[in-house]
């Protein structure tokens, strides 16, 4: 089952500026992001609705030119929900009563719902308005992917999964994929944790795998080339599934050890990058008393 609230919190948590950048141009020009603190643990409490919530991910960071500071609110939702627009006014109301600070709602959808969804929520008397709350919202499925191919941005990267596409276009968006990871210049953590969120949400059978690798084979002897690279130092695992089948069984064993030691390289160097423990222990499969035990080792 896809940790959808994880998947999406360290994404966001990762790029959180280029998320802006490429998808809210205008806030994120003015938004200072040199100064950025993600606040954990923060519980909104709907007395009437008789829920309590752990919001996702919370930013406090400052305006340009402003001293004081505003809060970000980001809030992935996977699932169509009739009453999501009130719940949005309930969480930015919470945030406001405790900490009197302006707030910005970003909600990210990314399920399929071909309804546009609403952007606020309010009420008023025949005579008023009473009250008007708006939020940014950024619905994937109505984005084209093909539309964002020429990006450089790896939120863009890792979102193009989530965008509209039909079953055909499966393989060839996976290759643009590819062909975007090259032109990016990360860290293998990073990459890895792109990959992680882009296969989450475009599944591919071995079979698909192949098929995907054989047109890598006939493009042109350089970009050919820049995709091979990379998937010989991060991402061989689809591949090697498939083709293990056929495999001996002492090269299935050396394959399987090579790949272990790279998971391990992977979970380190994203706790180097000091990504959240319990999440790096989800999308590498380690179980988080070993995630924290090398955090110690490696500090």
């Amino acid at each position: 089952m896809t940790d959808h609230d994880g998947l999406y919190k360290m994404l966001l948590h990762t790029f959180f500026r280029e998320f802006m950048e490429a998808f809210f141009p205008e806030a994120a020009e003015a938004i200072d992001f040199g100064h950025v603190e993600f606040l954990s643990e923060e519980v909104v409490v709907d007395i009437a609705g008789g829920t309590k919530k752990r919001l996702d991910l919370l930013i406090k960071t400052r305006l340009k030119g402003e001293e004081s500071f505003i809060l970000v609110h980001q809030e992935p939702q996977a699932y169509f929900q009739e009453a999501f627009a009130e719940r949005m006014f309930i969480y930015s109301a919470r945030l406001y009563e405790k900490h009197r600070l302006r707030v910005l709602p970003v909600a990210i959808f990314s399920h399929r719902q071909q309804s546009v969804e609403p952007d606020g929520f309010g009420w008023g008397l025949p005579s008023i308005e009473v009250l008007r709350f708006r939020f940014c919202t950024l619905q994937l499925r109505k984005c084209n992917w093909k539309d964002y191919i020429r990006s450089v941005n790896p939120a863009v990267a890792a979102l193009l999964s989530s965008m509209g596409y039909n079953e055909e276009e499966k393989l060839q968006l996976k290759l643009e994929f590819l062909r975007m990871l090259t032109r990016m210049e990360l860290n293998p953590a990073k990459l890895e944790l792109l990959t992680v969120f882009f296969d989450a949400y475009l599944p591919l059978t071995p079979e698909e795998e192949q098929l995907v690798w054989q047109e890598v084979e006939a493009m042109s002897d350089k970009e050919e080339k820049k995709i091979m690279e990379w998937k010989t130092h991060f991402q061989r695992y689809a591949m090697e599934e498939g083709m293990e089948k056929g495999m001996e069984a002492g090269l299935q064993k050396g394959l399987e050890q090579g790949r272990e030691k790279g998971r391990m390289e992977v979970a380190q160097r994203m706790i180097q990058e000091g990504l959240d423990p319990a999440l790096i222990a989800k999308l590498t499969g380690f179980t988080p008393e070993q995630i924290e035990q090398w955090k110690l080792q490696l500090h």
